[in-house]
């Protein structure tokens, strides 16, 4: 990966919907040399995909939950994982090291529905125990900082 690989990616972070004319215009190449690259980056894994980011908030679930699970003894991660997406509120989660298994990321509308995901979590998907944060605020990164990590 190059100089200009690495700014296609910031440009294509920024905005996903750039056509390759317009990226092509900012590095000064053809839209065709831009469109290769930008198929080999994804091949490669490099992008994963292009897609729109959606706002919890803005879809009325502005209560945001940090939980760490630890499951039961027995329950396989993988049983754990392939169950979340029974639980639409779980939007993002992570395997994790320590003292507990995992770290979700939950959306709610109120403290109410919060109540009744971890209690499903407990009784249907092997949820032995649960350390939960209210998030504040996120805070914004850009990871295409990643591509000037040394």
């Amino acid at each position: 990966m190059d100089s200009i690989d690495r700014e296609l990616i910031r440009l294509l972070q920024r905005d996903a919907r750039a056509s390759y004319q317009e990226l092509a215009g900012a590095v000064r190449l053809s839209a065709n040399t831009v469109a290769d690259r930008v198929r080999r980056l994804r091949a490669s894994g490099v992008i994963r995909g292009l897609h729109a980011q959606l706002d919890p908030s803005a879809l009325g679930r502005s209560l945001r939950i940090v939980s760490d699970i630890r499951l039961r003894d027995g329950v396989g991660r993988g049983d754990f994982e392939r169950g979340l997406s029974a639980v639409p509120q779980v939007v993002a989660g992570m395997r994790v090291t320590g003292d507990y298994d995992f770290q979700l990321t939950i959306a709610c509308v109120d403290t109410a529905e919060f109540e009744q995901v971890i209690d499903a979590l407990k009784a249907r998907h092997g949820v032995l125990e649960s350390r939960s944060r209210l998030v504040l605020h996120e805070i914004d990164v850009d990871p295409t900082r990643l591509l000037d990590a040394h």
